[in-house]
């Protein structure tokens, strides 16, 4: 059974910086998609960027030039760095993976809270 565990949210003040890396219980190298998302309150849950096994990123346009998604498969880790933060981006952000046996597997979340 894969988990997902999140870790790095926190405060931070707008134009700062934050990591948040997702640590999976099982190996990732056949798990081809995975990616981060995020809720803000009052909203529904979002894309924030994906990337595949062969390293192949997609981003929202409104992370784009400021998020950085990567993979790690020795590691079983996947990190979403985040630079030049908003307001905007307060959320909580979700990791996710897309396997063969479990379907869509989460995280538990991680707050991200930026301060204006």
């Amino acid at each position: 059974q894969v988990q997902l565990v999140e870790s790095g949210g926190g405060l931070v003040q707008a134009g700062g910086s934050l990591r948040l890396p997702c640590a999976a219980s099982v190996s990732i190298v056949s798990i081809n998609g995975m990616g981060w998302y995020r809720q803000a309150p009052g909203k529904q849950r979002e894309l924030v960027a994906t990337i595949t096994s062969g390293g192949i990123t997609n981003y929202a346009t409104s992370v784009k030039g400021r998020f950085t998604i990567s993979r790690d498969n020795a590691k079983n880790t996947v990190v979403l760095q985040m630079n030049s933060l908003k307001p905007e981006d307060t959320a909580v952000y979700y990791c996710n993976a897309v396997t063969v046996r479990e379907g869509w597997v989460w995280g538990q979340g991680t707050l991200v809270t930026v301060s204006s």
